[in-house]
């Protein structure tokens, strides 16, 4: 079963830039102002690096 890495936008605060968009080893992460980040799902490689870096618990990977 592939995983999807999805973005719980309660849990993200979005008033900061989002740290976990910088740790992407393919840049599938992207950030608008402050808004949540948005994820590239066809770059995505489904690693883990994100939700783990993510203080909020906001990227999750089911």
């Amino acid at each position: 079963m592939t995983k999807i890495l999805n973005i719980i936008k309660d849990n993200c605060p979005q008033n900061h830039p989002c740290p976990a968009v910088k740790v992407c080893p393919v840049n599938a992460l992207s950030q608008t102002d402050h808004n949540a980040p948005v994820v590239d799902r066809d770059k995505c490689i489904r690693c883990g690096k994100c939700s783990q870096f993510c203080p909020k618990k906001a990227l999750v990977l089911e």
